[in-house]
C-alpha cells in the first residue's frame, strides 16, 4: 500500500524538495510548525521506526547525515529537532516512517 510519501517518491505528487538521494528524500513540509520544517523521508517504504527490520537500520545513519547538512544549509545548527512519531498512540498519521527537521525559532518542552 502506497501512502502519500510513496506518491511523492514516485514523482506522482509535487513537493518543495530540498534533498534527494538514491535512500532519502527531503522535502518541506506543508503545515509548518517553525520556521525550517523539513520532513526526511527514506524511500523504502517502512510502516514506522518499530516496523524497521536490522537490514534498515543504516537509513537511521542516512538520516541523521542528511538531517545534519540541512541543519547547515538551512542555518538552524544552533537548535533543532529531529523526531519521528510511531504509532497511532504517538500521532503517526502517514504510515510510512518519516522525520522531522524542525528549527528555526526558539522551540518549548515537549509535554
Amino acid at each position: 500500500m502506497t501512502s502519500i510519501f510513496g506518491k511523492i517518491i514516485k514523482g506522482q505528487l509535487p513537493c518543495k524538495k530540498v534533498f534527494e538521494n538514491e535512500h532519502v528524500i527531503a522535502f518541506e513540509d506543508i503545515a509548518p510548525v517553525a520556521p525550517v520544517h523539513i520532513l526526511i523521508v527514506p524511500k523504502k517504504e517502512i510502516e514506522n521506526l518499530q516496523a524497521m527490520l536490522p537490514e534498515d537500520y543504516y537509513l537511521l545513519g542516512e538520516v541523521v547525515r542528511v538531517a545534519q547538512a540541512l541543519a547547515e544549509e538551512f542555518e538552524i545548527t544552533d537548535g533543532y529537532r529531529l523526531l519521528t512519531n510511531s504509532g497511532s498512540e504517538a500521532g503517526q498519521t502517514i504510515f510510512h516512517l518519516h522525520f522531522h527537521l524542525i528549527g528555526g525559532r526558539r522551540l518549548s518542552h515537549l509535554g
